[in-house]
């Protein structure tokens, strides 16, 4: 069995209908060292198998969610730094025996050690290690899970990796909360969804998965944002298992998010813009609210496809939407006509999305803000150029960063008189109900 890439991409798993701990440790440590050399954590897992993805996405999401406190207990018993491949094998392993202790529904000790040993049979690099790995995860166990009586090991406040420099940045913004900040972000996100209103009111929708037995609760506004169409599931389930997914009665979209087309309230043809589209989430959301006709805009080739599979799924396609390659910096792709409405949901750190997003704080660089924001603001002043007298612009990014947030709405409105910005949530900060995001709605002036 071939269990990991050759080059940068994942292939020809052995297709099972249940995926065995030992290969799926071992895929999750391969997926860890591609999050390491760079690749987005979402790019390599979307190469995974339908069967596969779940169990590996979770166990590689906790891996990078107990970063620092699983490399505590590393070095304790490795001094030397090990071959990467089985630190990011150890990583994983760990986890597991840490998740066990957080949540009470952990595998047991001795299953753990058993699979990661399998696991190392399973990848060549790390075949000569199965006695290290067998010797380390013993003793992790006797110290995450001690006998009666013992102590147990005390946890880092914060056992999730981020880097000096976003650390930095939090406690200088926010100098009481910066801790608890990252705490939370550290934590798995609840799963939420948003009924397709076209299709079923909330309650309606509620009342299928009570049918399915999965216990959702309605979120009823975010930062003053009264919602209609989100629930959160206490207990994530497979989208396969959520009603009506396929025949597009809901998408699995965060209630923070979910803020943006309620913010914009879109009217029956109202001509709107949605600058940087995929994967077509907010654009959806638009047209499940109103008749309107959408320019769905996305740079990435590669993810135009989502959005119109989404828009099928969701079966809002028609001729009153087109989805269309383009940067939207530039104009290259307008045929002059004025927008009514433009959503700018802005290319940014996705600082406040690292609860679903764990490899983000390993792929950012400081340097990366400085070069975001320059883009922010190119992408701010043509979306304006295209943008009707009387029009709204929604500025949007899912950061928690002053930098790519009010530090741009403050730069935007001094760089041009006609804006007047209307009441908007500002920086929403992740909670246990939604992650964090930036907004600012801008009314442009004139005639």
């Amino acid at each position: 069995m071939q269990c990991i890439s050759k080059g940068n991409r994942l292939t020809d798993h052995k297709t099972l209908r249940s995926l065995p701990l030992s290969e799926a440790i071992t895929i999750s440590a391969q997926a860890v060292g591609e999050v390491m050399s760079g690749r987005s954590l979402t790019e390599v897992l979307d190469q995974l198998e339908p069967h596969e993805r779940p169990i590996v996405q979770s166990l590689t999401f906790d891996a990078l969610r107990k970063w620092v406190r699983s490399h505590e207990l590393i070095k304790q018993f490795i001094p030397k730094p090990p071959p990467v491949e089985v630190d990011h094998l150890l990583s994983v392993a760990i986890a597991l025996f840490l998740q066990g202790t957080s949540d009470g529904k952990g595998y047991a000790a001795h299953t753990i050690v058993d699979q990661a040993v399998q696991a190392c049979e399973q990848y060549d690099k790390t075949l000569y290690a199965k006695g290290l790995v067998n010797a380390v995860l013993r003793k992790v166990s006797l110290i995450v899970n001690p006998p009666e009586g013992e102590v147990r090991y005390p946890p880092d406040p914060i056992p999730m990796f981020f880097p000096p420099w976003w650390r930095a940045n939090l406690k200088r913004n926010y100098p009481k909360s910066w801790q608890g900040l990252q705490i939370a972000q550290a934590q798995r996100a609840p799963l939420i969804v948003r009924v397709n209103t076209r299709q079923y009111t909330r309650d309606q929708y509620q009342e299928l998965l009570n049918d399915a037995n999965i216990a959702a609760t309605p979120i009823e506004e975010v930062a003053g944002v009264k919602l209609n169409s989100a629930l959160l599931l206490r207990d994530p389930v497979p989208v396969i298992d959520l009603p009506g997914f396929y025949s597009g009665a809901v998408s699995v979209q965060d209630s923070g998010a979910q803020v943006a087309a309620t913010l914009l309230n879109p009217q029956p043809g109202e001509k709107i813009l949605d600058a940087c589209a995929a994967p077509g989430g907010k654009t959806a959301h638009l047209l499940e609210l109103a008749d309107c006709e959408m320019l769905a805009l996305e740079l990435d080739g590669g993810r135009l496809g989502k959005i119109t599979g989404n828009l099928d799924r969701l079966r809002l396609s028609s001729e009153n939407v087109r989805v269309v390659r383009g940067d939207a910096s530039k104009a290259a792709w307008w045929d002059g006509q004025l927008f009514d409405k433009i959503l700018l949901d802005a290319p940014c750190s996705a600082s406040g999305i690292v609860s679903r997003h764990p490899d983000i704080p390993f792929l950012r660089r400081e340097a990366d803000i400085r070069t975001l924001q320059h883009k922010q603001r190119e992408i701010m002043a043509q979306a304006w150029k295209m943008l009707k007298p009387e029009g709204l612009l929604l500025y949007v990014t899912c950061s928690v960063f002053p930098e790519e947030g009010e530090d741009q709405a403050q730069w935007f409105a001094t760089e041009h008189a006609n804006a007047v910005r209307l009441s908007s949530p500002g920086q929403i900060l992740p909670t246990e109900a939604n992650d964090g995001f930036y907004y600012a709605l801008f009314k442009k002036n004139g005639s």
